[in-house]
């Protein structure tokens, strides 16, 4: 029996090649399994949509038949979590500082005089982590990711086995929405270490927390 595709979605205005992404394939090419670092530039960085983004993972997956285990960290962790809740074929994730409530704690940390300039502009100029230099993000992205998050409670619903990897340092996307969405589901996993949103400390416990919670996909 074949076992799931294995898919990792990097996070905001990053890009396939980023670290994080480039350790976990190399990390799991050594076990013969392929990880895909899909682009989740969609339809393209300036005019990111979450809808987009979405659409893309879930026509990476395959067939109706096909499974994935999906790894994703910051937007990307978002990415995989609302996946994995509408689309069955999911069987497993592994979240890195997942970026849950995304518009409430952008708007709460750029403040509202930024806000309404990106508002009004119609764009807001961000450093490009992929390419270099700056990149600039439409206002829409924003209604966009709004518009998925009014689902339910505004949390990800999601049923399959998940684990969780959140620095404590994280001043980009704090560590308590993890907290706080991983309280009470038995399915999910958080490990909080000592570290920052980027993780870059913690590499070495994210192959080895990732191989734990993935081990059954990996004996297949």
């Amino acid at each position: 029996m074949l076992g799931p595709r294995w898919l990792y979605l990097h996070g905001f205005a990053s890009g396939p090649g980023s670290a994080k992404g480039s350790r976990l394939a190399d990390h799991y090419a050594e076990k013969s399994v392929t990880v895909e670092c899909l682009d989740l530039r969609r339809p393209s960085m300036e005019h990111l949509r979450l809808s987009a983004m979405i659409a893309h993972v879930r026509g990476a997956i395959g067939t109706p038949e096909d499974r994935a285990v999906v790894l994703g960290s910051s937007l990307g962790g978002l990415t995989a979590a609302r996946v994995a809740e509408e689309d069955a074929r999911v069987c497993a994730l592994v979240l890195l500082a997942p970026a849950f409530r995304l518009v409430e704690r952008w708007r709460t940390r750029i403040g509202e005089a930024e806000w309404e300039a990106w508002r009004t502009t119609g764009f807001l100029e961000t450093k490009d982590h992929a390419r270099g230099g700056m990149a600039r993000v439409d206002f829409a992205f924003t209604e966009d990711v709004a518009h998925v998050e009014a689902r339910g409670d505004g949390w990800p619903d999601v049923r399959v086995p998940t684990l969780i990897i959140h620095g404590t340092r994280d001043d980009i996307v704090p560590v308590e929405g993890s907290r706080r969405w991983a309280t009470g589901k038995q399915h999910v996993h958080l490990v909080e270490v000592d570290d920052g949103h980027e993780l870059v400390a913690s590499l070495d416990l994210i192959v080895r927390e990732a191989d734990r919670h993935l081990a059954s996909f990996l004996q297949r």
